[in-house]
């Protein structure tokens, strides 16, 4: 009798997790987004909930949590129970925080489970239409005339706006002062505004006011031209050759959560993003669907932690400036 109860209950654990897997979710999924409303995250973030809701039969709710260049909103997740039911919006401001502030109260790769990607876009560099450069050289020429006299904002330390431009300064040569804001569109608005001269941002955010006339679009940020803007070189050929940089988005559950709920998780976004509906709508924003499973993304991350922790060394970005 007791070898049979050892025996039931070994199956019972064994099986246990695809039983939850095939009730997930069975009541709402908190989807937390540890950046302001209005950038990227918050929009895609609600992109992805909303289908996912319409897939799985139950409410995927956002959450923005912002503060403390994402580590307040991801602490959250960090210590929520890994059962699937609270998720993370992440971003390459992750990757980057692993190297920029290593005393934060979480590791990416050991506390949280890679989920799916989402998509990835380019950047812009945009300056107030005041600035007296029409052209990428130009400016780069307008830094060098005045050490320390131009400013960049960026949506906070770690972000892929301040990396961005803590690579130009270090790749151009020039010493141009971070101006940090508490998100995107606080930033946005400073140079909108003419209170800040410059910023990199996604294009699939910034292309609406380059197109108004209310920014002056310098160079993009990519490899190759963005196809949302065609006509505005990219920084590497435009005269700072080699230099790259993108924002990009993806999920996290915190670690431990079953592999079957992750597994599905990832499933279900693939087939969001890979829709042809989804592609068409986003192709016209400037962001590219990224499709891998949970293992292929983990390797994604870990390599973009390397990669970050390279530049961060080579620009001196400090997370306190």
């Amino acid at each position: 009798m007791r070898l049979l109860r050892f025996v039931l209950a070994a199956l019972l654990a064994t099986f246990a997790p695809y039983a939850a897997a095939d009730e997930y979710p069975s009541r709402p999924v908190k989807i937390v987004v540890p950046f302001a409303a209005g950038g990227p995250a918050d929009v895609y973030a609600r992109y992805l909930a909303q289908r996912l809701q319409e897939a799985m039969g139950q409410p995927f709710v956002i959450e923005d949590r912002p503060g403390g260049g994402s580590v307040v909103g991801t602490e959250v997740v960090a210590k929520s129970a890994p059962d699937g039911y609270t998720l993370l919006l992440m971003s390459n401001t992750h990757t980057v925080n692993e190297s920029l502030m290593p005393n934060k109260p979480f590791a990416l790769m050991r506390d949280f489970t890679p989920v799916a990607p989402i998509n990835y876009s380019d950047l812009v560099l945009v300056v107030n239409p005041a600035v007296k450069a029409n052209t990428l050289q130009e400016l780069i020429a307008l830094a060098k005339a005045g050490p320390g006299k131009l400013n960049y904002a960026s949506s906070g330390p770690g972000t892929p706006y301040h990396m961005a431009g803590e690579l130009f300064k270090a790749m151009a040569g020039v010493d141009i002062v971070h101006v940090p804001y508490k998100g995107s569109s606080g930033a946005r608005t400073g140079v909108l505004g003419g209170q800040v001269e410059m910023m990199f941002d996604a294009v699939t955010v910034m292309n609406e006011h380059v197109k108004a006339g209310q920014v002056r679009a310098l160079a993009t940020s990519g490899n190759s031209r963005s196809k949302v803007m065609p006509d505005v070189p990219t920084v590497s050929e435009a005269g700072v050759p080699g230099y790259e940089a993108v924002i990009w988005l993806g999920l996290m559950a915190p670690k431990n959560t079953p592999q079957p709920i992750v597994d599905r998780l990832n499933a279900e976004i693939a087939k969001i993003v890979s829709s042809p509906q989804t592609q068409a709508e986003w192709v016209k924003q400037g962001a590219v669907p990224m499709t891998m499973t949970p293992v292929a993304f983990g390797k994604f991350l870990d390599d973009d932690i390397v990669k970050w922790a390279r530049i961060v060394k080579i620009s001196g970005a400090r997370a306190d400036r």
